[in-house]
């Protein structure tokens, strides 16, 4: 079993950063993928950034690319998000999720097994 937990999520301007933290513990496959995706209110989950945890390779969604970045600390079993220049419409609640096996960075949640408790993250204009 894996376990997610996730902070970091909060309330800012538009043009503010913040970063989301994904602790992870638990059996997790060697080279596990780490996906961070996100739910607006009246809209489906969409992916926003994925990456693997040996070699530390990521996906990005065009929305957010050269936004945001995903990097993880080993020492810490901790993956996180750091969000740059947000905008109102990156208000959402963010999950992170891990696959069960290696399928890769695939931007579909279909491939996630376990999953953190979201946290918001809400930006004003």
């Amino acid at each position: 079993q894996v376990q997610l937990v996730e902070s970091g999520g909060g309330s800012v301007q538009a043009g503010d950063s913040l970063t989301l933290s994904c602790a992870i513990s638990g059996r997790t496959a060697t080279n596990f993928v780490t996906g961070w995706f996100r739910q607006a209110s009246g809209k489906e989950r969409e992916c926003v950034a994925e990456i693997m945890w040996i070699g530390g390779m990521t996906f990005y969604a065009p929305s957010v690319k050269g936004r945001f970045t995903s990097s993880r600390k080993s020492s810490k079993n901790t993956v996180t998000l750091t969000m740059n220049s947000l905008r109102p419409e990156d208000t959402a609640i963010y999950y992170c999720g891990v696959q069960k096996a290696t399928y890769g960075l695939l931007g579909q949640d279909t491939f996630y097994e376990y999953w953190g408790q979201g946290t918001q993250v809400t930006v004003s204009s």
